[in-house]
């Protein structure tokens, strides 16, 4: 399959590759995006082959042993993966837990030039930033897609379920979101967790683990082995989440607590600056109570049985 490119409007793109389906935006000077899209491009469609010849040590999980300086892949999009799995290797992870947010790191950097003041990377969901002094995005949280897009046409702005302002004076670069609803297996039962970090890499990872914390043992809730619903996953036989029944408020409590904590060490070891986790109409939050706070608002009860939050930057 050939990579396509499809202008959306005047400042924004779909491009696609294979399982890499990004919305790209830029403001800037009409020279510096041109010269910026078109060198993004360039990089863009080198992206796919370089992952696929490395895929098989893509697929193999992290040594709990290895040295960060041991990565032994050699594409740039490759090794970045693995540097953002490698704080997690005391449990089971594969650089693929951070292959979205990896491919849009690595792009974003096309759009790190004069004359550019701001850009995203939308991988899925995984976004990757460019800010200048004094720029932001203001991003909106959808953790119900099915429905986005009558909330989105909602004048007073309430539809969403969390609005995110996130500036340049702010170390975070990158969102990401991860649960057992998304396009990706999950071993948690979580609807949706969105972490914020440095980079989209790192969110990525993180993402991963955080909603596979978000779990407990119930009857109700039916697992797979990940490789009886995909045949290249690089779960093997390990038994991910392909549904879970409406459960008692406890126990929603007690799989979001798992969750937080699992957030908290995270938090503790500088990994990520916040993570707002969903599960059956019910938010927790991490990191989020700081006075630089990312999440200006979240209800207590939301509305969250679709797959994973999506975002809408502008």
């Amino acid at each position: 399959m050939n990579p396509t490119r499809t202008r959306i409007d005047a400042t924004r793109w779909h491009w696609q590759h294979g399982p890499i389906d990004l919305i790209l935006g830029a403001d800037g000077e009409p020279a510096a995006l041109e010269s910026a899209y078109a060198t993004c491009w360039a990089r863009f469609v080198d992206v796919l082959p370089e992952l696929v010849g490395e895929l098989k040590l893509l697929r193999q999980p992290l040594p709990v042993d290895a040295a960060l300086h041991e990565c032994p892949l050699q594409g740039a999009v490759a090794r970045r993966m693995w540097s953002a799995c490698h704080p997690h290797r005391a449990r089971f992870i594969t650089p693929m837990a951070a292959v979205a947010g990896s491919v849009a790191d690595e792009l974003i950097g096309a759009f790190a030039r004069e004359r550019i003041t701001r850009a995203y990377i939308n991988n899925g969901g995984d976004i990757a930033f460019h800010l200048t002094e004094g720029r932001q995005y203001r991003v909106g949280v959808f953790a119900d897609l099915s429905q986005s897009l009558a909330k989105m046409q909602r004048a007073d702005g309430m539809g969403l379920d969390a609005n995110l302002t996130l500036d340049a004076g702010m170390p975070i670069r990158g969102i990401a979101t991860s649960g057992w609803r998304g396009r990706s297996f999950s071993v948690g039962i979580a609807d949706s967790v969105t972490v914020l970090a440095r980079d989209a890499a790192s969110a990525d990872a993180a993402a991963t683990m955080i909603a596979n914390a978000v779990n407990l043992d119930h009857a109700g809730i039916v697992r797979m082995p990940a490789s009886s619903l995909k045949d290249d996953t690089d779960l093997g036989d390990q038994l991910v989440t392909v549904d879970v029944p409406t459960l008692p408020q406890p126990l929603v409590d007690f799989a979001l607590a798992r969750g937080v904590e699992a957030a908290q060490r995270l938090l503790e070891r500088g990994l990520i600056a916040g993570a707002a986790l969903f599960l059956q109409g019910r938010v927790r939050t991490a990191g989020m109570h700081r006075p630089d706070a990312l999440l200006a608002t979240h209800r207590a009860h939301l509305t969250t049985e679709a797959p994973c939050s999506k975002y809408a930057a502008c």
